[in-house]
């Protein structure tokens, strides 16, 4: 019966129109009632693009998709003259069983084949932007490779048939890239009619689904949203009559979903570094499309909620590499490649953002951020934005302290939106740029439980974990119930010591646990008290690889780190301390990376308090 409790609870968290609308959806398309099940659509055909005849741009095109490319911007893919197979895993080989069945009756995760992501990749047409560049600057072969690799994926992929037409954002996203290839091809208007064929059948696919996309209040929603308003203002501006009602609703939703899941102070719904870099760069993408077709312009409250996002963002990640805290859910997603740039650099999409919704630059020197701008026809603006500071973003349970060159952020439970990871009063520290105390990630989204629970669970995250449990009981692959609630607060502060912040909570099984943070110049203190569990507690340190050296007292914990400068960091505890020591730990930077890093776990059986203080050299 508690599980039931639990999971209504979560039921009724989730919204009963979000699932009214999933469960309908599941129930049309089986069942054959949504249209969906009866779109036609020809092939498409070549060509695509046709040459350019303007005089070569002086700016850069990017690197990837020339002789190599990496998948989720990690994983090194060998390009040839030759398209690659869209029907199979890039790194195993294997097909995926009877391609030709209609897209709905493929599994998400096929026993052969593995997570359909990996089929998916290749298809996200990341490479059509980088041929798109190199044919604008004149390369006629890579202008041949554009319109032969969208032959062939066209060929091999007909509409509404096989696991590339499976999802609707996955079909928004290759609109996106289509359009914005266009735009640096100068092919906007009068688009050749394959161009326009290929983009109509998307919007077919995405339209008819387009409320199982709203259900999920996450990015499938906004990426649907702004293809149906880009290509729908792509057909109307051909005369095509579907695209005017297509672009209508795209207007539509993607209003309503930044008012939905953006909040007051820019937290998307998704609580993800990554995912909330796609919601970004989506709403880029409509804004540039908007601006280059004249159109009307948003409503002040989206461009509000788009420049709200833009500030979290901007507060998150280190203006001297672009990298930012590890936080949430992260399947190696990125659009808009225009530049040659790492994939944890977010500042490509911060600068770009900024000059659309701010007209600022967010950097102001010299750089690959800028290229994006340059691509797309934005003016760099002439004001800069104001040095980082502290940044609350209370809407989604987010503090990020700034002290010299130190960041530290403090993750809290506000959950309007379904929680990805269980990592209340997760801690993360960043030194110059580079990440001290850090988070799991995600690794992937179609693993052994084990490795599911160990990212995505209390285990992956610097906070305490009560009794070996996750903070909130998992339901399903995505799915958290009992989601959290800060019961304590204590806003931000500042004295001649530094800055400082807290907050705490009760989980449904009575444990507490109530952390405060205060950042000085070289020095991080963070105090945990805790109670309320029934065996034992376990406090956890997850480090920057490197060479660590642990000194345990009867009273305190010592650790030392002497790379780049002595960094030590200290616990002392009111209680016994039944265990400490350094063990392996798992973490992902990059979807399906898995590597080791040194974990500081402290075990007690008793509450109290642990104090941890942290120094460097400053």
């Amino acid at each position: 019966m508690n599980g039931l409790r639990i999971k209504i609870r979560t039921a009724a968290a989730l919204g009963l129109s979000n699932i009214g609308r999933a469960v309908s959806y599941r129930i049309g398309v089986k069942l054959g009632l949504n249209p969906v099940r009866r779109l036609k659509s020809a092939v498409a055909g070549a060509p695509f693009f046709r040459p350019t005849f303007g005089a070569p741009t002086v700016v850069p095109v990017t690197a990837n998709w020339e002789a190599a490319a990496q998948l989720f911007s990690h994983w090194p893919f060998n390009v040839t003259a030759e398209p690659p197979d869209w029907l199979a895993n890039p790194f195993s080989g294997q097909r995926i069983a009877v391609p030709e069945r209609e897209w709905w009756q493929i599994p998400d995760f096929d026993p052969a084949t593995g997570d359909i992501k990996l089929i998916w990749e290749l298809s996200r047409m990341d490479w059509v932007l980088a041929f798109a560049q190199r044919a604008r600057n004149g390369d006629a072969e890579a202008l041949n490779r554009l319109n032969n690799w969208l032959s062939d994926w066209c060929a091999r992929n007909p509409p509404f048939r096989g696991p590339n037409w499976k999802c609707g954002q996955e079909a928004s996203l290759r609109v996106m890239h289509l359009a914005m290839s266009a735009l640096v091809l100068d092919q906007v208007r009068r688009p050749l009619p394959g161009l326009l064929h290929l983009v109509h059948a998307h919007l077919q696919r995405i339209a008819p689904t387009l409320q199982y996309a709203m259900a999920q209040d996450n990015n499938h929603g906004t990426s649907e949203a702004a293809a149906l308003f880009i290509g729908g203002n792509w057909l109307a501006l051909e005369g095509v009559t579907a695209g005017v009602e297509w672009a209508r609703i795209g207007r539509r939703w993607l209003e309503n979903r930044a008012t939905r899941l953006i909040g007051s102070q820019g937290t998307f719904s998704q609580y993800s570094l990554n995912y909330h870099r796609v919601m970004l760069d989506t709403f880029c993408m409509a804004e540039v499309w908007r601006r280059h077709l004249a159109l009307p312009a948003f409503s002040e409250s989206w461009q509000t909620k788009a420049l709200a996002a833009t500030q979290w963002l901007r507060h998150m990640v280190s203006p001297l590499n672009g990298d930012g805290p590890n936080v949430g859910a992260n399947d190696g997603a990125r659009l808009l490649q225009l530049v040659d740039a790492p994939y944890r650099d977010h500042r490509p999409t911060v600068q770009t953002a900024m000059a659309l919704f701010a007209d600022q630059r967010a950097y102001a020197e010299d750089g690959p951020w800028n290229t994006s701008l340059q691509w797309l026809g934005i003016p760099l603006p002439d004001g800069v934005a104001p040095t980082l500071g502290h940044y609350v973003a209370d809407d989604g349970g987010f503090a990020v302290l700034h002290c010299g060159g130190a960041m530290a952020m403090l993750r809290y439970p506000r959950f309007r939106f379904r929680p990805s990871q269980a990592d209340a009063l997760h801690l993360d520290l960043w030194l110059d740029g580079q990440n001290l105390l850090r988070d799991a990630g995600t690794y992937s989204y179609n693993t052994e439980p084990q490795w599911q629970n160990y990212f995505a669970g209390t285990a992956g995250h610097n906070t305490v974990q009560f009794d070996g449990r996750d903070q909130m009981p998992r339901l399903s692959r995505f799915l958290f119930g009992n989601w959290l609630k800060t019961q304590w607060l204590e806003p931000l502060s500042e004295d001649a010591v530094g800055a400082h912040y807290a907050a705490g909570y009760r989980d449904d099984q009575g444990a507490s646990h109530r952390r405060r943070i205060s950042l000085g110049n070289g020095s991080l203190r963070v105090q945990d008290e805790v109670a309320g569990f029934m065996h034992r507690a376990v406090l956890r340190w997850r480090l920057a690889p490197g060479s660590w050296e642990l000194i345990r007292t009867p009273e305190t914990v010592h650790l030392v780190n002497r790379h780049d400068g002595v960094i030590t960091l200290n616990v002392q505890a009111s209680m016994v301390l039944v265990r400490c020591e350094l063990v392996e730990g798992w973490e992902s930077r990059h979807y399906l990376e898995k590597t080791p890093v040194p974990v500081l776990e402290i075990e007690i059986q008793q509450p109290g308090t642990l104090t941890t203080d942290v120094r460097w050299a400053v």
